[in-house]
C-alpha cells in the first residue's frame, strides 16, 4: 500500500491519496480518491489532518468541483467542510439521524439520492444508496470503468463494523446484493487496495455474514445469552481486544433474527423462538 500523502494512478480517470490515520479500524488509513475529467470529484475527503488536506489541494491545484462523501463517519467527512471553504466545491452526500460517531461537520449541499448522477464531460458517477454499516451510506459507480468506491461497504482486509440504531444487517445483506444490479468490475475500499473481482467479493461476505448468524443461532440453542456471552463464543476467532467493536455487529446480527422472529429478548439476553 501506498504511503500517506503520496498521489498513486490507479485508471485512466482515478488516483488515490491514503490519510495518515492508520488503525485497527481504519487499516493501513482513509482512503481519498480523486476522479478527474474536465471536472474534479475529491471522494471521501477523509480526516481533518492538516498534511492530508494539503496533499489533496496539491494533488488538485485546489480546483475541486464535487467533494463527495459515502457516510459521515469522523475518518471519512471531516475534511470536506475544510476544503469546501479553502475551494468553494459542493458537498454531496446524505445525513443521517444516528448521533452517534457522526461527524457532525458535514452538512451537504447535494443530498443526493439512488441513482442520481455527477456528470462530467469524461464520466458519469452514478448513486447506490447502500445503508447497512451505518443508514446514510452511499457508494458510487463510475461507469466508464465498472468501478464503485464503497466506503465501508466494503473494505480490503478485514469486515465491516455494522452499528446499530443507524446500522441494520438486514440492510446491509441487501445492499451488498443490490449492488450485484450494476455492472460492477472491481471496488475501490474506504480501506485498503483496489479488489478486482466485485461479484466474488460481494458473494464471500454474503456467506461470511450468513456463516457469522449461524454460529449466533447455534450458541442460542442451549440457553438463553446475554451479548457478553456470545460475543466470546460467536468471536472466538476474533482478537479479544475487539470484542467491543465485535459486539455492535454481533447485536445487528441479533436485531436481524428478532426482524427474521427466529429470536426474542428482553432486552438483557436473547434466546431462540421454540
Amino acid at each position: 500500500m501506498q504511503a500517506p500523502g503520496v498521489v498513486e494512478q490507479l485508471s485512466a480517470l482515478v488516483s488515490r491519496i491514503v490519510a495518515p490515520n492508520p488503525g485497527p479500524m481504519t487499516g493501513p488509513g482513509t482512503n481519498t480518491y480523486l476522479i478527474r475529467g474536465t471536472k474534479t470529484v475529491v471522494l471521501d475527503a477523509g480526516p481533518s489532518i492538516p498534511s492530508h488536506i494539503e496533499a489533496i489541494l496539491a494533488a488538485t491545484g485546489g480546483a475541486i468541483d464535487w467533494l463527495v462523501c459515502t457516510h459521515t463517519h469522523p475518518d471519512h467527512s471531516p475534511g470536506a467542510a475544510v476544503l469546501a471553504e479553502r475551494t468553494g466545491a459542493t458537498m454531496v452526500g446524505r445525513l443521517t439521524a444516528d448521533s452517534r460517531h457522526q461527524d457532525q461537520t458535514f452538512q451537504p449541499h447535494w443530498a443526493i439520492g439512488q441513482d442520481e448522477v455527477i456528470r462530467d464531460e469524461r464520466f458519469c458517477l452514478r448513486a447506490i444508496e447502500t445503508p447497512g454499516h451505518v443508514d446514510n451510506h452511499v457508494c458510487y459507480l463510475l461507469e466508464e470503468e465498472g468501478m464503485v468506491f464503497a466506503g465501508d461497504h466494503i473494505m480490503n482486509g478485514s469486515t465491516v463494523v455494522i452499528v446499530p440504531p443507524g446500522g441494520s444487517m438486514s440492510h446491509y445483506i441487501r445492499s451488498l446484493k443490490k449492488l450485484l444490479d450494476y455492472p460492477v468490475q472491481s471496488i475501490a475500499p474506504g480501506h485498503g487496495a483496489l479488489i478486482e473481482d466485485c461479484r466474488s467479493e460481494v458473494q464471500k461476505l454474503i456467506r461470511h455474514r450468513l456463516m457469522r448468524e449461524q454460529k449466533v443461532v447455534s450458541a442460542l440453542s442451549q440457553d438463553p445469552q446475554t451479548l457478553d456471552d456470545l460475543v466470546a463464543s460467536v468471536y472466538d476467532d476474533v482478537s479479544t481486544s475487539l470484542h467491543e467493536w465485535a459486539k455492535l455487529s454481533l447485536e445487528a446480527h441479533l436485531i436481524k433474527l428478532v426482524e427474521d422472529q427466529r429470536v426474542v429478548t428482553d432486552h438483557q439476553a436473547w434466546w431462540l423462538i421454540a
